[in-house]
């Protein structure tokens, strides 16, 4: 049972020294890019919402 452990635990060691972290600058433009087209989104949406806010008021009159 504790073999197993170890040997897992092992093997995750090998497996993270793999792993290639993206530098500073790269996080830092992903970032921007992210933050960019959630913006967009949000403007996109709140558009949509008005619009059919508008139209169901109409209606509903």
């Amino acid at each position: 049972m504790f073999g197993k452990i170890r040997n897992f635990l092992k093997e995750v060691k090998i497996e993270l020294k793999k792993v290639v972290y993206p530098s500073r600058d790269e996080v830092i433009g992903s970032t921007k890019v992210v933050i960019v087209l959630v913006i967009m989104v949000a403007l996109f949406l709140g558009m949509i919402d008005l619009l059919l806010t508008r139209i169901i008021a109409i209606v509903v009159r």
